[in-house]
């Protein structure tokens, strides 16, 4: 399917910024509810906040890097974007569903792209049990707070505690 209708986002640096107006010149920019993809400007963060802006809307979103490290993000580059955007691979990626549930029984549920990170909210130990689809990981783990990294977050969360880093596809 041709990409015809393009949104482009960004995130509030000078460098995105600079790259939205440019881009918005060339190409026509496309109201996100009308358009065949969503290209958005900045790092990571702007990545993860996109994927979570427009979840649910079955609309492909394509990163280019004017953040820092960008490990989600592909080169920046003004030229052909709509031949390269036709030409770029698919990744699907699966949200972690994240169902917690406190001392007092609330829950709370989320979806994660990046991770899901609980924290103690007093000064008392976290005593906490986790789960993955199901099935006990941890009975109960004595603690100020736990994160679990998908594979799209391994490559900070993971990487940093010199932890593997998984491939997007993984399913892990």
């Amino acid at each position: 399917m041709p990409y015809e209708r393009i949104a482009f986002v960004a995130s509030d640096s000078p460098k995105a910024q600079k790259a939205l107006r440019v881009l918005c010149e060339k190409y026509k920019n496309s109201p996100p509810d009308q358009a065949d993809v969503i290209v958005a400007l900045g790092g990571d963060g702007q990545m993860l906040v996109s994927l979570h802006q427009f979840m649910g809307r079955n609309i492909p979103i394509y990163g280019m890097n004017r953040g820092s490290l960008g490990f989600l993000m592909n080169e920046y580059n003004p030229e052909n974007l709509p031949e390269r955007l036709n030409q770029a691979e698919v990744t699907r990626l699966s949200p972690l569903r994240m169902r917690a549930v406190d001392a007092q029984g609330k829950v709370t549920e989320g979806l994660a792209i990046n991770e899901v990170s609980l924290l103690r909210t007093t000064r008392q130990i976290a005593k906490i049990r986790i789960s993955v689809d199901g099935r006990a990981r941890l009975e109960e783990l004595h603690c100020d707070g736990v994160m679990l990294a998908t594979p799209a977050g391994s490559t900070a969360y993971n990487l940093s505690v010199h932890g593997p880093i998984l491939p997007i596809k993984s399913g892990a």
